[in-house]
């Protein structure tokens, strides 16, 4: 893990320092996600089927999973993990119900009132990873706020475990949140069966939650599909940022680091600081912490691209960051809560020793899934307004009409378009012409 000045790196030296390594080769991966992506549409079961032996080296007799499948799954787990899913689910659940809004209504002049209601997308499809590690948090952060919506067809996928079972505790998370159908399939072949449909699995409008670098492309290639399904974000492998100053404990941003580079070896993790012998310590604390960790091949791989960089001020690192724009920022510095203005672009942020990202993850109540690769310079985390259409709605009397109907008819004549006069003039006329309506 690199220690890098940046006051003595070029402007390409610094782009090249900030970029995430599942970028490279995307050309290569979309092609490859779009020929699976294509196979779906064009053989459906019969191509997941043929995926799940490949790529997860199970051959399943039936993708969804059994009513004896999820009463087993609940025998699997102990009082003390069903309790942290209970009380992580009720976290959850009430930090996003607090986001909830009544339809807002104005009365724009005497006679036009603009209104904005909220509907709840018809059907969304959740995915929930299982590749280096099952995450039943990304079940609760996706299947909670899609109850709360009133989503009325609600669907899960996962991928399959070697003995053809889903994950027994993401079944149970998925269970105690409200699903009801869940899926064995898993990766780039999830999402387009769920973006277009197969004979097992419905087609949904939405497709939501976190993946490697080939569910995202997926995600994004069916997205710009007329004919296939929105996504939530770009939420790809996962990241975080620490910026860092001579107040923070070594051995916590150790840990920090640490618990994204688990995710997977193409999970980044990045160390701003001021001090050097807390980039020192942390390295050390990398490898101490390392050694009793139980992913450490996947540790040791993640960190191979990841990067500690050394600034002259705290200043620097804020600008930094929200260059980067990470998944997570770690903000383990004096007085943490007084720097928070300056944060622009982050998927969510941690302030203080106190506050791991672990706590995000799990049952804090914030949501999980985030943007990745630089998209939170644009992109929110997942709420509840991505489970909602927001509608606008207006209504005129005849005298709103009159008042505000010229308005209308003069920049309809700016633009040249004269349908769009006409449809309030002929309205106007037989006011005129009646006196009433």
């Amino acid at each position: 893990m690199p220690i890098l000045q940046w006051a003595d790196l070029s402007p390409d030296a610094r782009r090249a320092a900030l970029r995430r390594p599942a970028q490279q080769g995307a050309d290569e991966l979309h092609a490859s996600v779009r020929r699976i992506i294509d196979d779906v549409r064009t053989r459906g079961d019969e191509a997941l089927l043929e995926f799940t032996r490949r790529f997860d080296g199970v051959t399943l007799d039936a993708f969804e999973v059994s009513a004896e499948e999820f009463e087993w799954a609940e025998t699997q787990l102990n009082d003390v993990q069903r309790e942290a899913l209970h009380r992580a689910i009720a976290n959850v659940s009430r930090f996003h119900v607090a986001q909830l809004s009544d339809p807002i209504r104005v009365e724009m002049s005497p006679g036009v009132v603009c209104e904005r209601h909220f509907r709840a997308i018809d059907r969304v499809g959740l995915y929930v990873p299982a590749g280096v590690a099952p995450l039943p948090s990304a079940a609760i952060m996706l299947a909670v706020p899609a109850r709360i919506a009133g989503c009325p067809i609600r669907i899960l996928c996962t991928p399959p475990r070697k003995d053809g079972k889903a994950d027994p505790a993401v079944l149970t998370a998925a269970r105690l949140c409200g699903i009801e159908r869940v899926f064995k399939v898993g990766g780039a072949q999830a999402i387009a069966a769920m973006a277009y449909g197969t004979n097992s699995i419905p087609k949904v409008d939405k497709v939501f939650g976190p993946g490697n670098a080939w569910v995202t492309a997926a995600k994004m290639l069916v997205s710009n599909d007329p004919d296939g399904a929105a996504l939530d974000m770009p939420a790809g492998p996962s990241e975080v940022l620490v910026i860092a100053d001579t107040s923070a404990r070594a051995e916590f941003v150790a840990a920090d680091l640490l618990a994204q580079a688990e995710h997977s070896a193409d999970a980044q993790v990045v160390l701003i600081t001021t001090s050097v012998d807390l980039a020192r310590d942390t390295l050390e604390q990398l490898e101490q912490q390392m050694q009793r960790l139980g992913r450490e091949k996947t540790l040791r791989e993640s960190i191979q691209h990841s990067r500690i960089i050394m600034v002259d001020s705290l200043e620097t690192a804020f600008e930094i960051s929200n260059e980067y724009a990470p998944e997570h920022l770690i903000v383990q510095v004096r007085d943490a809560r007084s720097w928070l203005p300056r944060i622009r672009n982050a998927g969510s942020v941690f302030l203080g020793a106190w506050t791991p990202e672990t706590m995000g993850d799990y049952c804090s109540g914030t949501n999980h899934v985030l943007p990745t690769y630089g998209f939170a310079r644009a992109y929110s985390g997942l709420s509840m307004t991505d489970f909602l259409r927001r509608m606008t709605v207006q209504e005129l009397s005849d005298d709103g009409l009159r008042d505000l109907g010229p308005t209308a008819i003069a920049i309809a004549q700016l633009e040249g378009l004269d349908a769009h006069a006409n449809a309030v003039q002929v309205r106007l006329a037989h006011l005129d012409a009646t006196g009433s309506t």
